[in-house]
């Protein structure tokens, strides 16, 4: 039996789950979860890295005897240190900003073909790339993605895990390298960029006195991009499957053996993220909860459930919005955003707030629909199920709407994924008999309950709704 902490920062909370890996037992208990999430400061958003990491220490610290530790984060983010190891600045929020209109100053002068015939990554404004072109440099000594930077600390050791690297969109997914090519057209300095790591790999020992640990335990780099680690607890059986990791974002794809860098694909806006084993994850990311969770926000109304209640009884396809439209990215007033969203597209907006919560479930139902037909056809790829996991497993309306609208039977769960594919890794580098990703998501299968939702209603209804959304984008 082997009991290792997971260390799961997601956009909105973080947490620190103890869990125990052995012959049929894969079990989390939680030991500390914290708030996450922007800090304005001067007009720039920032991630308060430095609250995170010792919320991080006091759940390690209550977790008694580890055999190991291993850290996931959300992706594209990232820590510069100086040339003496010290952090220059809190990591930059990707939602801030600073990047507006530099997506298109960088492909104005490297063509987006270019970029995606090296990275296979979708284009997104707050991609590591785009970031790194609106700071100045001179000071940075090394770049750590976030999980490393936490890593760093805790071991006193450098490096940068493969699976976050591959968001970056400076990362050449064939060569499974550093893209210097890129990282010179940009004109970025290339002795930021430290080696790689693999999920598995040995970081280093904590260090003892500075993090008030017992010594020699040691840091296990895992999947560090959460979704990568999620993945691997997808408890699915064969290669038919889809998969939705759904939070703050939803992350809709399929697992591939090899990245899918054709025209189609880089015309659908689809990327190739490293997975765990060599594996690539070939989604798009949707917005996601994001949404609800800023409606919520601003009404100052936390229970769901009655939200969702409400949501049940409201009339389908009554009002429809593209959740990926740009105006839905920054934090703000999402429920009036909306109401002029409506209005442009020549909808009369949601009354109610079971209305808005109905709008928001179906309109991301109609983007998982769009998503997973597109990566079937790009992919050549047919899927029978479609595996929905982390928070948004838990929300039955929108699995049961991601059913009807997809037309495949939806397995929800497990919900603590990302912890659960960290724990698993770190089990098999310790010694755990995992001999592939199959036997991982074996255990999973046999020590988690799944809820199954079938597909209900007409297809030609969510046909004319899509058409409504997407049909002149």
């Amino acid at each position: 039996m082997k009991g290792v902490a997971a260390v799961d920062l997601g956009a909105s909370s973080g947490r620190v789950m103890l869990g125990e890996v052995g012959a049929d037992v894969l079990e989390l208990s939680e030991l500390n979860r914290f708030w996450n999430g922007p800090v304005r400061v001067s007009g720039r958003l920032h991630w308060d890295v430095l609250h995170l990491y010792r919320s991080i220490l006091e759940g390690l610290q209550a977790a008694g005897p580890l055999d190991g530790i291993g850290i996931d984060s959300w992706a594209v983010d990232y820590g510069l240190l100086d040339s003496d190891g010290r952090l220059l600045s809190n990591p930059v929020h990707y939602r801030d900003s600073r990047t507006d209109g530099v997506m298109e100053r960088v492909l104005s002068t490297i063509p987006a073909s270019d970029l995606y015939a090296v990275t296979g990554l979708q284009q997104l404004p707050f991609n590591t790339i785009y970031q790194l072109a609106a700071e100045k440099l001179p000071a940075a000594g090394t770049l750590l993605m976030v999980p490393d930077l936490l890593a760093y600390w805790l071991t006193g050791e450098v490096g940068v895990e493969r699976t976050n690297a591959s968001t970056t969109q400076l990362y050449d997914v064939r060569a499974r390298a550093w893209s210097d090519e890129l990282i010179a057209r940009v004109g970025l300095p290339r002795r930021i960029f430290p080696e790689l790591r693999e999920p598995g790999d040995v970081v280093g020992t904590v260090l003892p006195d500075e993090t008030g640990l017992a010594p020699g335990i040691p840091v296990i780099a895992v999947g560090s991009h959460d979704t990568a680690s999620a993945v691997v607890a997808v408890p699915a059986v064969g290669e038919r499957f889809a998969y939705i990791s759904s939070g703050t974002w939803s992350l809709v794809g399929l697992e591939l053996d090899a990245p899918v860098l054709t025209d189609d694909a880089r015309d659908a806006n689809f990327t190739n993220e490293g997975g765990v084993d060599g594996r690539t994850r070939f989604l798009r990311n949707v917005m996601g909860l994001w949404i609800l969770q800023e409606c919520q926000r601003v009404w100052g109304d936390d229970d769901l459930p009655g939200l969702l209640r409400d949501a049940a009884s409201a009339p389908p396809y009554a009002v429809l919005i593209d959740p990926d439209a740009p105006e839905f990215l920054a934090p703000g007033n999402m429920p009036a955003r909306i109401e002029e969203h409506c209005r442009a597209t020549g909808q009369e907006p949601p009354r109610s707030r079971g209305a808005v919560v109905r709008c928001i479930l179906e309109s991301l139902a109609l983007a998982y629909r769009r998503t997973l037909r597109a990566a079937q056809t790009i992919a050549d790829r047919e899927v029978d199920v479609l595996h929905v996991i982390g928070g948004g497993s838990q929300n039955e309306l929108l699995c049961q709407l991601t059913a009807d609208a997809c037309g495949v039977p939806v397995l929800a769960g497990p919900v603590e994924a990302s912890a659960l594919g960290n724990v698993l890794v770190q089990a098999r580098a310790l010694g755990e008999p995992f001999p592939d990703l199959s036997a991982m998501r074996a255990l999973v299968r046999s020590t988690h309950s799944l809820r199954r939702y079938d597909p209900q209603g007409k297809p030609a209804d969510w046909d004319a709704a899509e058409s409504r959304v997407f049909g002149t984008r």
